[in-house]
């Protein structure tokens, strides 16, 4: 017997409408290279996207069409992201970082039909011009007075695009299952790989990651997504918006400048942000030197690679921000796990609470998640245990776009490449990376938690772990370290602050120091760049 409720579609069309009608007065304000500060409300925002939506049909987009974005956080790319998806087209976010042998393969493997492209990045696109020969036309993010001169072919200005249009548009009725956005991995080896996302999915995870198992966001907030629209279509956050009506601030181009985050979020009211470590380090970095504060910052979510308990520390013993961990991918759309306190502050202890706030954190409500063996026999949620780390649900990626690959396995579920344990809490923690591990004397050593321990060190500013070949071990940790400014902190000092916080036999045999680690276009260490940094390596105690 089926139950007798209507059949109404989740779709961001559907949110859009909910906006429209519910926060009209929420507000946008972005950094863009022609606006200062660019304010408006959500009601001014979806009249322009009506308009969009005309303009782009006038010159040929469709519904079905791949519709690309080469541009920064801010009020422009928000328009694209609805009037695409909600007109049956796909909004496909390019990741500018990526090199551009792996940018024109995207462009191509899509199929894209219009590219729009910030200012910034045009000369980027006209560098692939040649390589790129299907795309039937581009957008520039700007207005008349600010478009600079190209070569890209039929070129088109936005602010012309939607200039006259009518802000009335016959959204289609779409099925939940309609595609709507196109990310693709930015794996360190090999093209990188689409995730094509439904409406469905989409929608499912914004009710999930804005609920008070995650980050309990309301129309009180005004949140700032540092993370880009271009990964992962910034963890969801302008569609998220739509849904619980929180007000957006953009930072466009200076998502890693601390005097320009620190600006915004005193002067915006900012309570809530999300970004990569990477960003957060800058942050405090600045309010160190220049003893500016965050006063109306109440929590961050850190995500993207594992944080070090330092930044948490300083967050919360400096300037009273609660920093959560979340875990997740982009083939999980991207929110897995996110970690808030199962009970009260004041019942941890402090040692135990530092430890639990660096674990990933438990499942929202549908990921389903389990660990298991070599063998595929699942293992037990005790936090000893650590294994391959399986998940499926909703929204999990079951194919690659274009790939008749099968990913799942014969019980659906899909392989993460993540090492983890959980804990019998629920509480999930990723010791590595499946391809990353360091295996030495039959046992498994994990170079994040090694990571970790190293950043805490107040003379270190960012650390890498990789295995290099042991003649008696197999492979043993190399501790690769970037000092912070001013520092001139030695090995030996390094490996006496990690005795005692981790097993004696994981400490690293060696340190080496480096100006800087290779990073990814997301900006996570890229341990393949790195260990062809060190492929001639040797441990001298051997």
């Amino acid at each position: 017997m089926l139950g007798l409720m209507m059949d109404e579609q989740l779709t961001i069309t559907a949110l859009m409408r909910y906006a429209k009608q519910i926060y009209p007065d929420s507000t946008i304000t972005s950094i863009t290279h022609d606006h200062e500060r660019f304010r408006y409300t959500f009601g001014e925002c979806f009249t322009r996207v009506g308009q969009l939506a005309n303009g782009l049909k006038k010159i040929g987009a469709e519904p079905g069409d791949m519709l690309a974005t080469l541009a920064w956080n801010d009020h422009r790319h928000m328009e694209v992201y609805y009037a695409a998806c909600c007109a049956g087209s796909v909004c496909h976010t390019i990741n500018p970082r990526l090199f551009p042998e792996q940018l024109s393969y995207i462009i191509n493997h899509a199929e894209d039909k219009f590219i729009f492209v910030d200012p910034m990045f045009v000369p980027l696109l006209e560098a692939l011009l040649d390589q790129i020969p299907n795309v039937a036309g581009f957008i520039v993010m700007a207005g008349a007075d600010s478009m600079p001169e190209t070569k890209l072919p039929n070129v088109h200005c936005y602010e012309n695009l939607l200039e006259g249009e009518s802000p009335e548009y016959d959204w289609p009725q779409l099925d939940e299952n309609t595609a709507c956005s196109l990310c693709y991995t930015s794996g360190t080896t090999g093209n990188p790989k689409g995730v094509l996302y439904s409406h469905r999915a989409l929608v499912l995870q914004c009710y999930a990651s804005c609920s008070g198992g995650a980050m309990s966001l309301s129309n009180q907030d005004t949140v700032l997504p540092i993370v880009p629209m271009f990964h992962v279509n910034a963890w969801n956050m302008p569609y998220s918006a739509s849904l619980a009506g929180f007000n957006l601030v953009f930072p466009g181009s200076k998502m890693g400048d601390g005097a320009t985050l620190q600006q915004l979020i005193e002067e915006e009211n900012v309570t809530f942000s999300a970004g990569v470590p990477t960003v957060w380090l800058g942050l405090l970095n600045y309010l160190r030197e220049t003893g500016k504060k965050v006063e109306t910052l109440k929590g961050v979510v850190v995500g993207g690679s594992a944080c070090p308990l330092s930044i948490m520390e300083e967050f919360e013993n400096v300037h009273d921000v609660y920093s959560h961990v979340g875990w997740g991918m982009t083939e999980m759309a991207p929110m897995g796990t996110f970690n808030t306190l199962k009970k009260p502050r004041e019942d941890y202890a402090d040692e135990e609470y530092a430890v639990l706030r660096q674990k990933g954190g438990r499942p929202i409500f549908g990921v389903q998640m389990k660990i298991v063996d070599e063998q595929n026999n699942e293992l037990p949620w005790d936090g000893v245990a650590y294994g391959a780390l399986k998940v499926k649900g909703p929204w999990v990626v079951k194919n690659y776009f274009k790939s008749d690959k099968e990913i799942l396995d014969a019980e659906g579920w899909f392989d993460t490449g993540d090492v983890a344990t959980v804990d019998p809490d629920g509480y999930m923690a990723i010791t590595d990376r499946t391809k990353d591990v360091i295996k030495s004397g039959g046992e498994w050593i994990s170079s994040i938690d090694l990571e970790n321990c190293a950043m805490g060190h107040p003379g270190v500013l960012e650390a890498g772990v990789i295995g290099i070949v042991h003649p008696k071990w197999d492979e043993r940790p190399l501790l690769v370290v970037v000092r912070e400014p001013g520092s001139e902190v030695q090995a030996a000092e390094i490996i006496e602050y990690m005795e005692g916080k981790v097993a004696k036999w994981w400490l690293p045999d060696e340190v080496a120091f480096v100006d800087e680690l290779p990073h990814t276009a997301t900006g996570k260490i890229h341990k393949v760049g790195l260990r062809e940094q060190f492929k001639d390596f040797s441990f001298s105690n051997v």
